[in-house]
């Protein structure tokens, strides 16, 4: 099965906001487990500005990849290999009125973070930024993250609290670790005791990362 006819191929990219021949810069917002990009599309309402185009690509079945992203990736496969493909379309088509890379940002939550975490990993571009809420890099325990290449000052943020039943912290100090050795640009907010969710300071973040792109 190639990437093409997988699992995720003949899904929609909903779009939101400016434009896309017409934005100044556009968000890429990939939903998490048994969610719908229409509820990223919401999400965003609350980080947004004017001039801003906004992809969001849906899951067949609200669902990016079966397992836990802690499983071996085999188990996630095909599906995982289809959703990072899904993934690379909704930032084609993001950049499909011209926009370079620079003025495109990527948002993740939960298994949604994992996926932009591993789809920015495999292959660094110089995005506007990558915002991980509660998420981390796809693999068992033990795997040696060894990905090369160069994400050159990539703004960098990942959120998870000390008591997320999904993400275990020590997963999200891997992934910091491996954008850090990439060259990102890294903030790391740990929560204390708030569980599996979005929080307030990652919203602030987000606006004040949406107001400064193309600045």
């Amino acid at each position: 099965m190639s990437h093409a006819d997988g699992p995720h191929s003949g899904q929609p990219i909903r779009t939101a906001g400016t434009d896309v021949a017409d934005a100044d810069a556009a968000v890429v917002l990939v939903h998490g487990r048994g969610a719908r990009a229409d509820g990223m599309l919401q999400f965003a309402r609350e980080f947004g500005r004017e001039g801003l185009h906004y992809a969001a690509p849906q899951a067949q079945r609200g669902t990016w990849y079966p397992n836990s992203f802690l499983a071996p990736v085999e188990q996630n496969q095909p599906h995982l290999d289809s959703a990072l493909a899904h993934v690379g379309r909704a930032v084609e088509h993001a950049r499909s009125g011209g926009l370079p890379a620079e003025k495109v940002l990527l948002v993740g939550f939960s298994q949604g973070a994992c996926l932009a975490s591993e789809f920015v990993a495999r292959d660094p571009q110089q995005y506007a930024g990558l915002v991980l809420l509660s998420g981390g890099l796809i693999g068992a325990e033990g795997t040696e993250f060894d990905h090369g290449g160069d994400a050159d000052g990539l703004p960098f943020f990942l959120g998870v609290s000390d008591d997320d039943p999904h993400i275990p912290v020590s997963r999200a100090e891997e992934t910091v670790a491996v954008f850090e050795r990439l060259g990102a640009d890294v903030r790391f907010d740990e929560y204390h005791g708030r569980g599996h969710g979005i929080f307030e300071e990652e919203i602030d973040y987000l606006r004040e990362l949406v107001g400064s792109i193309g600045e």
